[in-house]
This record gives C-alpha cells, sequence and structure tokens, in this order.
C-alpha cells in the first residue's frame, strides 16, 4: 500500500474540519444512506459547542491506490502539545487560510512548527466566496510569513489552491471553479512524499497519542517507521525515566474514514492503533525485542499560564458534585498528565495543586471537562509563569491581532497601551482596520470582555505566544471591586433593586447565597459588603404586592472564561458540575480586613 500522511494546519475557524469533513465524503467513505453530522470530526461536546478542535483527531481516505492518512489539529496555540504530535507522524501540510482574513497568529504558530520539521505546505485559499476575499494579496501575505519563519526555497515553492470548503470544491489557482475536490487529492498526491521505511528492519514506532476503550484498555496510536507488527508480536516498550519492558500486542488496527478496523499487519508508514499495552505513555517507543532503541521524545513548548486548585471548602461544598475530595482531585489531574502533554502540575501541599498550560483556554477546557465529570473544586486567579535569566526578569508575551472597527479603534489602541500593548503593525480599511500589538501575557487577562463592549461585539481579537521579554512593570487590569455577600439566604428582589445602583449583578432573585459570596462587581475600586437577602416589610395589603412593580436591569451571566478573567488575588471561582460561583479566599469580612491589615 501506498501511504501519504498529511496534516491539516490553519487558524481557528479558517475551515479545516469543514474541509476533512469534504474529502471523507468524496472519498466515499459514508454510505449512500449514511446520516452524517456536520463536523464530524469535532466529536466531543466542548469542540461542537465552541466550533474548535481541541485533540487532534485521525481519519484515513482511499483515492486512486493510496491511502491517505489525514490528521485534523487544532488552530488554537494553547493546545499546541497536539499541534507538536500530530506534526510527528506526517511528510506535509495543508496550510488552510481564509481569503479574507489571511494568516493570523495561530497560523503563525503552527506553521513554524511545521516548518521546522521540514514539511512542505500546500497551501489552500478558503472561503473564495465571501465578499471580502481577496485571494492574491493572502498568498503574498502567506508567502511573507514564510519568509519570515525561515523556510526554505523548496518549502517556499508551493503549490496554491481556492476553495470552498463549505461546498466540499477545490481548484488550482489559474484554473476555473471546480465542482469537487479532485484538485486537491491529486496535489497531496504529488506534494507529499510517499511514507517511507524498510518494512524488513526491526519494529519501531513512537507513541504519539494515547486513547481508551472499555473492551480493549489503554490504545496507543503512532506511525510505523520501520518493520512491520501483527497481532501477538512481543515488543518492547522504552519510555523516559522507564526501565525497558516486554509487552505483547492483542491486536493491530488501523484508521479508514472515522472507523478504526483491525488489520493483519501494519506496514511503515501507516498510522496504526495498538492496544495491550497498560503502561505506555506518549513520547514512549515501541521496539523489537531483538533490537531495542529509544527515540528522543519531541519537545514540547514549556507552559506560561498557571492557576491553582484546590478542593471546595464553600458552605455549598458537595451538594452538587460527585467527586469532591482532595484525592479525587489529585487522581484526575494525574490521569490528564498521561494524554496532555503540555500541562504541568505541582503540589503545593494543603490539598493545593499548581496547574500550568499554554494559556487560559488550554486551562478552562481542562476545568470545562472535569466539571463535566462530576468534580467539584475550586480555582484561583490565572498567573503568567515569569523567568530569571542572566539576573533579568522575564515575563510571556503575546502577539495580538485585533479586527476592529473604526468607530471603536481609539478606545482599544488606548485600552491596550494602558496594559503595555506596543503598536507592531497597522492595516486601515474603509469601515474596519486590523491592529497588531504585542503585549505581556498579564495585560489580556480580563481584557477580553472589555474589547468586546469597546467594539459592541464586532471585534474580533486573537493572540498566540510570542516568547519571553524583559518584565514590563506593574499592569492594571481591574479598575472595579466586588459586590460581597455579607448575610447568608436567598436574594430579594427588593435588595438588589435597592442595590443595582451598585454595581453589575451577577444573580438573580430566588439565588441562595452565603457571606463572602461574590454577586456582583462594584462600579468603584474596593469590595462592598452588601446584604441582597433583606426583603421588605410588608405592613399592609397593597405594599405587600408592590415588589411585583419592580424593573430589574438582567444580571451579567459570566462564561468561564469570564468569570476567570474577573477573579482578583483574593478570589476563587467556585466549580461544581451545575455552578460557577465567585467567592472571596477568606469568607468572613471581619477576618479579610484583619488580613489586609497585615498584609499592608
Amino acid at each position: 500500500m501506498n501511504y501519504r500522511n498529511v496534516a491539516i494546519i490553519a487558524h481557528v475557524d479558517h475551515g479545516k474540519t469543514t474541509l476533512v469533513d469534504g474529502l471523507l465524503r468524496q472519498s466515499n467513505v459514508f454510505r449512500a444512506n449514511q446520516q452524517v453530522p456536520e463536523r464530524v470530526m469535532d466529536s466531543g461536546d466542548i469542540e461542537r459547542e465552541r466550533g474548535i478542535t481541541i485533540l487532534a483527531k485521525n481519519t484515513a481516505v482511499l483515492w486512486r491506490g493510496s491511502k491517505i492518512n489525514i490528521v485534523d489539529t487544532p488552530g488554537h496555540a494553547d493546545f499546541g502539545g497536539e499541534v507538536e504530535r500530530a506534526l510527528t507522524m506526517v511528510d506535509g501540510a495543508l496550510l488552510l487560510v481564509d481569503a479574507a482574513e489571511g494568516p493570523m497568529p495561530q497560523t503563525r504558530f503552527v506553521l513554524r512548527k511545521a516548518l521546522a520539521r521540514g514539511l512542505k505546505p500546500i497551501v489552500v485559499v478558503n472561503k473564495v466566496d465571501r465578499q471580502d476575499a481577496r485571494p492574491d494579496e493572502v498568498v503574498n501575505m502567506t508567502f511573507d510569513l514564510m519568509v519570515e519563519l525561515g523556510a526554505d526555497d523548496d518549502q517556499l515553492d508551493f503549490p496554491i489552491l481556492h476553495a470552498v470548503a463549505r461546498e466540499g470544491r477545490a481548484w488550482r489557482e489559474g484554473d476555473p471553479p471546480a465542482h469537487d475536490l479532485v484538485a486537491l487529492f491529486e496535489t497531496i498526491e504529488a506534494r507529499v512524499p510517499p511514507a517511507g521505511g524498510d518494512a524488513g528492519a526491526p519494529f519501531l514506532l513512537q507513541v504519539a497519542n494515547l486513547d481508551y476503550s472499555d473492551y480493549l484498555g489503554r490504545l496507543a496510536l503512532g506511525r510505523i517507521l520501520q518493520g512491520t507488527i501483527r497481532a501477538n508480536d512481543s515488543v518492547v516498550l522504552v519510555g523516559p525515566d522507564k526501565e525497558p519492558t516486554r509487552a505483547r500486542i492483542t491486536k493491530v488496527m488501523t484508521h479508514l474514514g472515522l472507523t478504526r478496523v483491525e488489520t493483519e499487519v501494519g506496514e511503515p508508514g501507516d498510522i496504526v492503533v495498538l492496544p495491550g499495552l497498560d503502561e505506555v505513555n506518549i513520547g514512549d517507543t515501541l521496539s523489537d525485542p531483538e533490537a531495542v532503541k529509544q527515540l528522543p521524545t519531541p519537545a514540547i513548548d514549556e507552559p506560561t499560564v498557571s492557576v491553582t486548585f484546590s478542593p471546595n471548602t464553600s458552605p455549598f461544598a458537595g451538594r452538587e458534585g460527585s467527586y469532591v475530595t482532595s484525592r479525587h482531585l489529585a487522581d484526575r489531574l494525574e490521569r490528564e498528565l498521561l494524554v496532555n502533554v503540555a500541562l504541568r502540575v505541582e503540589p503545593l501541599g494543603s490539598e493545593r495543586y499548581r496547574v500550568s498550560g499554554r494559556g487560559e483556554l488550554h486551562l478552562s477546557i481542562l476545568i470545562e471537562t472535569m466539571r463535566r465529570e462530576g468534580y467539584e473544586f475550586s480555582v484561583s486567579r490565572p498567573e503568567v509563569i515569569q523567568r530569571e535569566e542572566n539576573g533579568v526578569r522575564l515575563e510571556p508575551f503575546e502577539r495580538v491581532v485585533a479586527d476592529v472597527p473604526n468607530s471603536a479603534m481609539g478606545s482599544v489602541m488606548e485600552a491596550l497601551a494602558t496594559r503595555k500593548g506596543t503598536l507592531r503593525h497597522m492595516e486601515p480599511g474603509e469601515a474596519r482596520s486590523r491592529l497588531e500589538y504585542r503585549i505581556p501575557s498579564r495585560g489580556l487577562f480580563g481584557f477580553r470582555t472589555i474589547f468586546l463592549s469597546m467594539t459592541q461585539g464586532e471585534g474580533m481579537l486573537n493572540h498566540v505566544f510570542d516568547g519571553y521579554e524583559p518584565f514590563a512593570g506593574d499592569v492594571h487590569t481591574r479598575n472595579h471591586g466586588s459586590l460581597v455577600a455579607m448575610e447568608p439566604g436567598e436574594a430579594f428582589a427588593y435588595s438588589i433593586y435597592k442595590l443595582s445602583d451598585r454595581g453589575d449583578f451577577f444573580i438573580t432573585p430566588g439565588t441562595e447565597v452565603y457571606v463572602g459570596m461574590i454577586v456582583g462587581a462594584n462600579s468603584r475600586q474596593g469590595d462592598l459588603n452588601i446584604n441582597v437577602t433583606k426583603n421588605k416589610k410588608l405592613t399592609n395589603v397593597r405594599a405587600a404586592g408592590s415588589d411585583e412593580n419592580l424593573i430589574l436591569i438582567p444580571p451579567r451571566r459570566m462564561s468561564l472564561e469570564e468569570c476567570l478573567e474577573y477573579l482578583g488575588d483574593d478570589e476563587l471561582l467556585e466549580v461544581t458540575p451545575k455552578s460557577l460561583r465567585l467567592r472571596k479566599r477568606v469568607l468572613e469580612p471581619n477576618m479579610r480586613k484583619k488580613e489586609a491589615k497585615t498584609a499592608a
């Protein structure tokens, strides 16, 4: 069998997963009467809800006697660990670029990784049917980006295709529009080198991903570099800081379409799934017992942001979660380390754990996944991970691209400047402009909500890690305090109405609150203790019905990311399967005053 292994890389929402859908449909993977959902590769609930790819996915199609293994990779830099692993299995890359937006920060991130591995890109300019499409300009921008990232002459001589992935169409630049993806299939065959490997050499495979089956146990996924593998063959498992251990392969499976099919023999160049390896980890090497070899583990970019996980200690602890103890928390984080190679977990004592990842999104996806699994815990405010080199204090910086209406450009630029952002490039337009900044990662905490407010929801904000630079000084990211409940009980409309001029509320009448729970954002600096459980005294029949006339401002509903962005240094986010509650780290008002005086 002739194998081609290719990764699809692009910025978030530029059409990677949609293009894979088209390749699968046009290679006749699905039955004629089969009901196939949109975005078939995004199988996770969170992926479908958010419209992003989080985990690298593998699929394969047959085309004119060749098997094309396709890896759909995350487009967000926060999931760089997934990208790193995916690129170890492929020999080429489809670089998908939006015909209007052009190369974006995540495009830069993933493309840098692909070029460094020597992969030859195929550029697919998608969404050329958009009214604001500018394919020629986007191709030039992509070429300039590759030059900037150090691409060699062979990589710069890339084929160009135009596409409308949503309609399953692609054609070569200069050709008339096509009605299918044949041109893309042919370009992959011509551009991506066959996945080689000596079938007669000792078996060798490096584990790129893990999965789990209730029937087969832990599953190891990777590309066969040389040799062959069959069911019941013996292999030696070698990993970092691990003694070589012997294991037996119970089955050999490979991908076809969206399913895994059992095969008699795994051949060099193919991407296979091997069950029966209970102790295997990502990065381990599987080799022939007669020729034991350990391959170097692929380097993964270090984390840049951390939060502290701890058991929930609020008065509502244990009400909504199934897993609430520190032991449950520790076990779950340990399991996550097996598959999430970009994550770091450090015990801090007192049942607390510092969890570090590639960004806020990386950590928020973990938090959301755990709460859906029934876990209940508390999370601290995100903090950037700083370094010290040669006596110089360094912190992570981000490359930010903001697409904003011209009417909001001034306020956005002012806000970014106050957060230590430096303008690097500006593309003015008739109605909208694109701003490119370099800003400390700390400066982006809490900025997305402010940005959407400034642009009335019309702005687009993207950012990616861009290296470490000397500490930029203090960054003031929060200019208000919190409204904190000072009495436990049920919130009343009367109290919320009377206190509405104090700030924005997060709760509705009828919400149960506890002392120290944050119920809103103060309109001024500093915290304000308030009583939302006080009801109107009823003295006569007319007063009894007067509350029905109260008109309340709708509460501010915050997502998980917005809650993390909101947190102050002395605040925690209470995470349960049903609720997200903001609270003070120290609940009692008098104790908070004492701590504040001691700190001063």
